[in-house]
């Protein structure tokens, strides 16, 4: 039995538009405009709109609720500031990777999760078959959002004509709650295209209201809509692992090279711990494939599930490829045997429907941005 996909606040307005649009994790989606190149570059150069309604909010209140994300979570949930974000992970007894998150300390014992649209019910069921025991609520808020974000070199002077909240005080992953042409928004200051930009959280009703004057403030900016095609070749120019590609129930946070997240100095147990414990030694001891970033030397692009090669072996398997707008060149992520991931490996291939195909291995990221 199919089920019709979801649809955002924005779906007429995107038709309107002439939206290409695709079931995406059981939303209807915009794709692309126009091309998805233009849009790409949009962001690089001046600023892109998109709407991000397809993700998935979960509320998390109560007088232990730092404590219980901090043992549901491998972060440390109660060190984030009021008013500040944290990236983290929900992982598996075993350590393997449910999804990766935002989490938003929205006040003193209030905290939103963001979870990936895919993942949203199974990282909903997880928290509150894990809160038992504790003195918190987990709320589904999902209905309750519409998610629109403004990223691009120009995102603050845009924002700024349309807001009076303190932009130039609001850092990089930090969220406040104002007034945006004339809706109330959290505003955060976070992104997933590596530049500059905000992400805002509406109620669905103001959705339409918000674009539309995001749209008249950004045209003498050079703004334009954007869609989730050039989201994900902005993502993976910025080196950000995307869930199913370079994250998975297969891997750690250790395998995928974000060990970083996982905080054992935080008090209490934590889902995961002792697993979690046991992929960092290995890590160290006997690294396996490592995330690498992998330039074309040709024009052939290589796509998810294409083996990488050297001396005709196999060494490793790419996640994500994609022709960059930014370099000119077809580009990949890859995870790879750990004696071919140092920058500069020579002899690495692509097998590309059966011809190796030369590739450069790269340091992550393979842009980032001036600051």
């Amino acid at each position: 039995m199919s089920t019709a996909p979801r649809l955002t606040a924005l779906d007429a307005l995107h038709r309107s538009l002439g939206a290409t649009m695709t079931d995406f994790a059981g939303w209807d989606m915009p794709l692309r405009y126009a091309s998805e190149r233009d849009e790409h570059n949009a962001v690089r150069t001046r600023a892109g709109l998109f709407d991000l309604s397809h993700m998935g909010e979960i509320t998390v209140s109560g007088p232990e609720a730092a404590a219980f994300l901090s043992y549901a979570l491998v972060g440390n949930i109660a060190t984030i500031g009021s008013g500040r974000a944290r990236y983290t992970m929900i992982v598996q007894e075993d350590g393997g990777i449910v999804d990766d998150l935002i989490v938003y300390r929205l006040g003193e014992t209030e905290y939103m999760v963001v979870a990936n649209a895919g993942n949203a019910q199974i990282v909903l069921d997880a928290l509150t078959a894990r809160a038992e025991g504790f003195d918190a609520e987990v709320r589904d808020d999902r209905d309750a959002y519409a998610l629109l974000a403004v990223q691009g070199p120009e995102s603050p002077a845009i924002m700024k004509a349309v807001t009076d909240a303190d932009l130039d005080g609001l850092k990089y992953y930090a969220g406040l709650p104002g007034t945006v042409a004339g809706v109330p928004a959290l505003i955060a200051r976070t992104g997933y295209t590596g530049e500059d930009g905000f992400e805002l959280f509406v109620a669905p009703e103001h959705a339409e209201r918000l674009w539309q004057a995001l749209t008249e403030a950004g045209a003498p900016h050079g703004l334009i809509p954007c869609g989730l095609s050039c989201r994900d070749t902005l993502r993976l120019e910025a080196g950000m692992p995307l869930y199913g590609h370079e994250l998975t129930t297969a891997l750690t946070p250790f395998d995928a090279g974000l060990g970083r997240v996982v905080k054992f100095e935080k008090e209490g147990d934590f889902v995961g711990r002792e697993a979690l414990k046991a992929a960092a030694e290995r890590a160290e001891t006997a690294p396996p494939r490592k995330l690498v970033g992998l330039i074309a030397e040709g024009r052939r692009v290589p796509r998810a599930g294409f083996s990488v090669v050297a001396d005709g072996q196999v060494i490793g398997e790419v996640t994500s490829g994609a022709p960059s707008p930014t370099l000119g060149k077809p580009i990949a992520m890859a995870y790879v045997d750990a004696a071919f991931a140092a920058p500069g490996t020579g002899g690495v291939g692509v097998d590309i429907r059966g011809t190796h195909e030369p590739y450069e291995v790269v340091a992550l990221p393979f842009y980032k941005r001036q600051k």
